[in-house]
C-alpha cells in the first residue's frame, strides 16, 4: 500500500482538490489545449464555476480512468474512447456526443526554405527533413490519423525511420515548433495557436487521406457533480462556445459532410 500511495498521480490528488472545492474536473485530448482553455475561462466568467483542465493523450487519460481517476468529464481525441468507457460501466451514454471534428497539418518552421505550399507531403523526402514528429500512434488518435496520411501517400515506409513520437500532439508540436524536429504532423489547432501561429507554415492534409478525427465527450459514471458537468457542455454548445472552436480549425457537428 505504502508503494501505491507513493506512486499515486499527482493529477488524481488535483482532481480530488477540485472537487472538494466545487469544481469540476475535465480530462481533454492534447489538441484541445488552447480552445478548451479559452472555452473554460469563459464559462468561469460568465457562470463563477471554475473548470479544472488536465491534457493529454486521449489513450493515456483513458488509461487514469480505467484506473480511478475522478475526472468528470472526458473529452476525447476520437469516439472509440469514450464508448469503450460507456461499455465498461465508466461513463454516462446518453451523455456521449460528437463535439468537433479535428484536421491534421503538416507544419514546418518558418526557416525551412522548403516549397510547402507547392510540394505538400513531398517535402518529407527533402534530405534536409532529418525528424519528423507525431503524435504516438500507440494511445493518441492525431498520432494513428498521421500514420494514416503517410501511408495514403505512400510515405511511411521511406520516413518511419525518421519519425520521432511525442507522448501526444501537443507535444509532438512543441518537438517542431523547438526545433527539434524539421516537420510535424499535428493538430490544425496546434498551428493556428499563438505560440506557433507566427513561427511556421502549414499544409492542411486532405480530410480523405486519414480516417476522420470524429471527437467525443462523455459525463463519467463516478461524477460527483453530474449536473454542473453536463451544464459545461451545454455550453460547449453555445454559439459563443462554438466561435472559438472554429478559430481554432476545428469543424463542428452541423458542418461535417
Amino acid at each position: 500500500m505504502r508503494n501505491k500511495l507513493l506512486v499515486w498521480p499527482l493529477v488524481w490528488t488535483m482532481a480530488l482538490l477540485a472537487q472538494a472545492r466545487g469544481q469540476i474536473t475535465v480530462a481533454a485530448a492534447a489538441d484541445l489545449n488552447v480552445a478548451l482553455t479559452e472555452i473554460a475561462a469563459s464559462y468561469q466568467k460568465q457562470t463563477g464555476h471554475a473548470v479544472k483542465l488536465s491534457f493529454g493523450s486521449s489513450g493515456n487519460l483513458f488509461t487514469q480512468i480505467e484506473n480511478g481517476a475522478p475526472f468528470d468529464v472526458f473529452f476525447s481525441a476520437d469516439m472509440d474512447y469514450p464508448k469503450k468507457l460507456i461499455d465498461g460501466g465508466l461513463a454516462d451514454g446518453p451523455s456521449l456526443y460528437r463535439y468537433a471534428v479535428g484536421r491534421l497539418v503538416l507544419w514546418m518552421p518558418a526557416s525551412c526554405s522548403l516549397d510547402l505550399e507547392h510540394r505538400g507531403m513531398n517535402v518529407l523526402l527533402d534530405p534536409s527533413v532529418k525528424k519528423i514528429a507525431i503524435a504516438n500512434p500507440q494511445h493518441a488518435p492525431y498520432g494513428r490519423a498521421a500514420v494514416a496520411a503517410l501511408r495514403h501517400f505512400e510515405l511511411y515506409e521511406k520516413v518511419v525511420d525518421r519519425l520521432v513520437l511525442g507522448e501526444n500532439v501537443s507535444q509532438a508540436a512543441q518537438f517542431v515548433e523547438s526545433g527539434n524536429a524539421q516537420a510535424g504532423i499535428v493538430a490544425l489547432s496546434h498551428a493556428l495557436a499563438p505560440a506557433m501561429k507566427d513561427k511556421g507554415r502549414y499544409w492542411e492534409i486532405p480530410a480523405g487521406a486519414y480516417p476522420a478525427l470524429d471527437q467525443g465527450v462523455v459525463v463519467l459514471s463516478h461524477s460527483q457533480d453530474k449536473k454542473e458537468a453536463g451544464a459545461f457542455l451545454d455550453y460547449l454548445k453555445t454559439a459563443e462556445a462554438a466561435a472559438i472552436m472554429r478559430r481554432y480549425g476545428f469543424s463542428l457537428l452541423e458542418e461535417k459532410h
